[in-house]
């Protein structure tokens, strides 16, 4: 049986009094695109940065291709490209010769052509020095190095960061690129639509702990909807009180509203009033993360209720 691509198993790390990741159980397998999903603060870097070896943990263990990332961080290095979400790049360089000193650093030479086509792809000029690169450069240079050695595991730590749209979508092709090419791809988010457009599978954290492992499918079945809209007269009371309708906020004729389910209950009940306003947006992630928790928390106390 092929060992997971990265495997975690009881992954706890402290930081003083601080648990930044809590008993973490993860398995990601090999040519997936798996999405690491959780607000900021969550844990993620956290234990990206145990997979890279740049910190220990506490207890448990991680691997990545069945090497111990902490006994055997070298062979693991020799095998993975990494980006980290706190990007710093040597100064006085320019982005050729930066490039030049990390391929140096890795045993096999880099493939020119490919590593034209990223730089032409992600539209990213190495001639310049990197003190003069903007931040979303800096970023394209730091996923240039990630990528143009063809690692068997890609770890970006927030990739789309500091990224315009077009750049941003010539990102995801490459992703998907490469896990057609059976390579593995693991990268943190906080922004859901960014995971949803290139994982089949997420892992929700949330406070250090795994929420869960879930299709991106069926997470999307529990997104939600912000609606706010503003009446000429306020609504009766109860008149928005329905099942699957929360109201978050309601300030004179204004009602702002989450809508998990109910959305043509929720419209035939302010067709009886004159509306003269509605705006609609994507909830927060850190919206549907909550929405995600209370739900199971529900189910998990009727199950308990049930026993």
């Amino acid at each position: 049986m092929t060992a997971p691509a990265i495997l975690i198993e009881g992954l706890t790390r402290d930081f003083g009094p601080v648990r930044a990741v809590d008993d973490l159980n993860l398995e990601v397998n090999e040519g997936e695109v798996f999405g690491f999903l959780g607000p900021n603060g969550a844990g993620k870097t956290t234990a990206i940065r145990v997979l890279v070896d740049l910190i220990r943990p506490t207890a448990g263990r991680a691997s990545v291709m069945g090497y111990d990332c902490q006994r055997k961080s070298l062979d693991v290095r020799r095998r993975t490209g990494y980006l980290p979400g706190d990007l710093n790049l040597y100064k006085g360089l320019t982005g050729s010769e930066l490039l030049r000193f990390f391929a140096s650093l890795r045993p096999g030479p880099v493939d020119g052509h490919y590593l034209d086509s990223l730089l032409e792809r992600l539209q990213l000029d190495p001639s310049k020095n990197v003190e003069a690169y903007s931040t979303g450069n800096r970023q394209k240079l730091g996923l240039v190095q990630a990528l143009m050695h063809r690692p068997a595991v890609v770890i970006l730590d927030e990739p789309a960061a500091g990224l315009d749209p077009l750049v941003k979508q010539e990102l995801w092709n490459l992703v998907s690129e490469a896990a057609a090419d059976g390579r593995t791809v693991f990268f943190s988010s906080h922004v859901l639509s960014d995971v949803a457009k290139i994982c089949r599978r997420v892992g929700i954290i949330r406070e250090g702990e795994l929420a869960a492992v879930e299709e991106v499918a069926k997470l999307k079945e529990r997104e939600l909807r912000i609606i706010e809209i503003t009446f000429a007269e306020p609504p009766l009371d109860g008149a928005l009180n329905l099942p699957g309708v929360e109201i978050v906020r309601r300030e004179n004729n204004t009602v702002r509203l989450q809508v998990r389910e109910g959305l043509d209950d929720l419209i035939k009940a302010i067709a009886d009033y004159r509306v003269t306003d509605l705006r609609t947006e994507q909830a927060s992630l850190e919206e549907i993360f909550l929405a995600y928790y209370e739900e199971t928390s529900e189910e998990e106390g009727a199950v308990h209720e049930q026993a």
